[in-house]
């Protein structure tokens, strides 16, 4: 099954049902950030990236990387929704001997990088960015972040090296849900002002909800532009978004919805 000629509003309700599917088939984990990034992706990747899914490594694709590669099921919905692959496939997610492990793997179609280790995926956005730029071509870097993964100081190096490089063809995503692993962002370490800091930082940074597809349409147009500063969207989300007992609670993080749950949560979404 291939979705086209779709919004990305139902694009965006199919990637939450199928993540929702997987997490509980697999009895995984991070479901929470997975729904709160599907309006993100839903847009990206139904309105924005330049990509063929009849050929992932095209040179002149769009660079996504998912850093939070905790949140994976969303990311393999999005990509077996848009042809990458079957949606069949997505029954051995965390399976042994399973391709879609329970952070992304590189061996799937469409996925840049692995992740698992965080803080990572935004270092090898800037050499990604700055090989498109030295290479004269203009494919874009997008990558996107979570929240409590800024406590991890490889990307603050990277929030630093980006505009001296003068990476204008790299667009950094935050999604801003305010919650992390073990608690509330601004509990564990607070990030407030965070569009300040990026400012300081010398990047071009834009705020938008992240679940409204219009206004993550407009702002994903504007950072189009070259003007030698790489570009910052701080989307703010909710963790668990569309399912009203996974919102904002920080037991979705780890939790998995049982059977009654599972009927429950994917009845909200349609």
């Amino acid at each position: 099954m291939i979705i086209n000629n779709i919004t990305s509003e139902e694009l965006s309700k199919d990637i939450r049902k199928l993540a929702l599917k997987m997490v509980y088939a697999a009895n995984a984990s991070h479901i929470g950030g997975a729904l709160s990034m599907a309006d993100i992706l839903a847009v990206l990747y139904n309105d924005i990236l330049n990509i063929d899914p009849s050929n992932p490594s095209n040179s002149n694709r769009d660079r996504f990387l998912l850093s939070k590669g905790h949140a994976c099921t969303s990311l393999y919905a999005t990509l077996a929704l848009k042809g990458f692959f079957g949606v069949e496939d997505l029954d051995s997610y965390a399976k042994d001997g399973s391709i879609f492990l329970s952070h992304t793997s590189h061996q799937i179609p469409g996925v840049e990088i692995s992740a698992g280790s965080l803080g990572h995926a935004l270092p090898v956005s800037c050499g990604l960015a700055l090989a498109g730029k030295r290479k004269g071509q203009n494919w874009k870097t997008y990558c996107l972040v979570s929240d409590g993964e800024l406590d991890e100081g490889s990307n603050w190096e990277s929030i630093l090296l980006a505009p001296q490089l003068k990476l204008d063809n790299l667009i950094l995503i935050v999604d801003y849900n305010k919650i992390q692993s073990l608690g509330s962002v601004k509990d564990v370490i607070d990030l407030h002002p965070l569009n300040d800091k990026f400012e300081a930082f010398r990047w071009e940074t834009f705020e938008v909800n992240g679940h409204d597809h219009n206004a993550l349409r407009s702002v994903f147009e504007k950072v189009q532009h070259p003007n030698e500063k790489p570009k910052v969207i701080i989307a703010h989300t909710v963790k668990g978004k569309g399912v009203d007992f996974m919102e904002n609670k920080l037991l979705w993080h780890y939790r998995s919805p049982n059977g009654k749950q599972l009927e429950e949560a994917i009845n909200q979404i349609h």
